[in-house]
């Protein structure tokens, strides 16, 4: 039997640009076994249990290989239960047995770490509940390693059984657009042709109202009761109704038609078509909602953003003091002026900060608002300046201003409030460029570590360079933010671009 679709599949969970014959829906009959992606929830948690009954047997070889000691079964069970129901409630609260295989694909797969954090909250109870003496802290460690290796190896084998089960058409849909406007169905084409989802399966296109008898490369299905009829054989499971300014009267009119078979019926708003692919959908209650924009860090992860930001500046001041003070040093002997330059830059929420750095030109040359951008051999630049812009030793004083917290760790670079890329300021010359101010500047980004260090001299840098800031901000994770400090010290001593 074809299971019912209870998924809300949204404009980008849709099927690629063309439907060539490879990629056509697969010869399944009304009888057929056949399921939506909704089942990828289900399964994920199915592996879940598995990996964590698979780790019991391994942990306990290992362990009586390596110590055997005799253990106390009611205390590691006890253990064992706290670290599986704290588990499962993370799992829970993200929605992560709600997936299905567009959302499995965009938000990834945080059961190990899941697990770890699990694992830790089981340890506390454990110590909370008086039951130490009885806890053996080996078997404990090697069931949370035990249980994150089967996790971790899971991952690649699962993603695999679900394009399998999709490419066989075991999970699949087969939808009709209707609404026959090419204008519409170009603009859709556009939008879905970056969907890789083998599962999705257009059979055609079909309208009561035509305006064009036949659209390319899309079989014309005919009106509502040929669709119904496709239907009722099981040879349509969804409905994508796109027609543009489509009145409320005609839309009734079209849901009276087709309500009296079993298929899903989506409307796609022209707003969603438009502004495809810069949104996300979302729900404010029972009212869905296209979100243009976001706060990138809020709640918990921008508890964690700052709480990274302030663990790793206090730790790089303590490294970097005995540099500092020798940097200081050497301005203060080599030229007049003082020693820290304070520039006011354009940070969070587009307000103005103002950046420390080391002093690295002559103090009658600096430039507070950044009309002229540093070149390569720049006769502003001291020779203790040149020393310390080359190895980015004159930017170590924002670790205050991220202590401070004007700015992060990693983020998008500070700009001067009047930076200019050729006869235009940067946010004239290229579109979106305000999008980047919606997060603290960083010392350091992913930009910066792609090769666009130091000076912009083209328009096309520029752009890629702003296009690196919101890639960043969109993907961020803290280990992202350690990737890019690892990387910015091997860039410190390779890149040529920083003078």
């Amino acid at each position: 039997m074809i299971a019912p679709s209870d998924e809300d599949i949204l404009l980008k969970e849709a099927a690629p640009e063309r439907l060539a014959p490879e990629r056509r829906a697969p010869n399944l009959t009304a009888t057929g076994t056949r399921f939506t992606s909704n089942i990828v929830g289900p399964m994920l948690f199915l592996r879940d249990m598995l990996c964590f009954l698979l780790a019991l047997p391994a942990t306990l070889f290992l362990y009586d290989w390596l110590f055997a000691q005799p253990l106390v079964p009611s205390v590691h069970f006890f253990a064992f239960t706290a670290m599986l129901g704290s588990f499962i409630l993370l799992r829970v609260s993200k929605d992560s047995y709600l997936q299905n295989l567009f959302t499995l694909n965009e938000r990834g797969d945080s059961a190990v770490f899941d697990a770890l954090l699990g694992g830790l909250v089981a340890t506390a109870l454990v110590f909370l509940s008086g039951m130490v003496e009885n806890f053996s802290r080996g078997v404990s460690v090697l069931y949370v390693a035990a249980t994150v290796t089967f996790l971790a190896a899971s991952r690649w084998p699962f993603h695999r059984m679900l394009d399998r089960m999709a490419t066989r058409g075991v999970i699949g849909q087969r939808i009709a657009f209707y609404g026959a406007d090419p204008g519409s169905i170009e603009a859709i084409r556009k939008v879905l042709a970056s969907s890789n989802l083998s599962h999705l399966h257009f059979v055609g296109v079909a309208d009561d109202r035509p305006k064009l008898p036949d659209v390319p490369e899309l079989r014309f299905i005919g009106g509502s009761d040929e669709l119904a009829t496709m239907a009722r054989a099981g040879e349509v499971d969804q409905v994508l109704i796109s027609v543009r300014n489509l009145p409320p009267a005609r839309l009734h009119e079209i849901m009276e038609r087709l309500n009296s078979v079993c298929v899903d019926i989506s409307l796609i708003p022209d707003q969603a078509i438009d502004l495809a692919p810069d949104y996300r959908v979302r729900l404010i209650g029972t009212l869905p909602v296209l979100t243009v924009w976001q706060r990138p860090w809020r709640d918990v992860s921008g508890m964690l953003k700052r709480t990274e930001d302030v663990i790793l500046a206090l730790l790089a001041l303590i490294a970097v003091s005995p540099i500092m003070l020798i940097s200081a040093l050497l301005i203060r002997l080599t030229s007049a002026g003082p020693v820290l330059f304070v520039q006011p830059r354009v940070g969070f929420n587009n307000e103005v900060i103002h950046v420390l750095k080391f002093r690295s030109m002559y103090a009658t040359q600096t430039d507070l608002v950044g009309l002229q951008t540093t070149t390569k051999a720049d006769p502003r630049v001291t020779p203790v300046g040149k020393v310390l812009r080359r190895l980015s030793i004159d930017e170590l004083p924002q670790l205050l201003n991220v202590l401070k917290g004007d700015m992060s760790m990693v983020g998008p670079r500070p700009h001067a409030t009047h930076m200019r890329v050729g006869d235009l300021f940067y946010q004239e010359a290229v579109k979106g460029y305000a999008g980047r101010h919606r997060v603290k500047p960083g010392i350091t980004g992913l930009a910066q570590v792609k090769g666009l260090r130091g000076e912009i001299r083209t328009l096309e840098r520029a752009k890629r360079r702003v296009e690196l800031d919101q890639q960043y901000i969109n993907q961020w994770s803290v280990w992202l933010d350690l990737w890019i400090l690892v990387l910015t010290v091997r860039a410190v001593f390779l890149d040529a671009d920083a003078y």
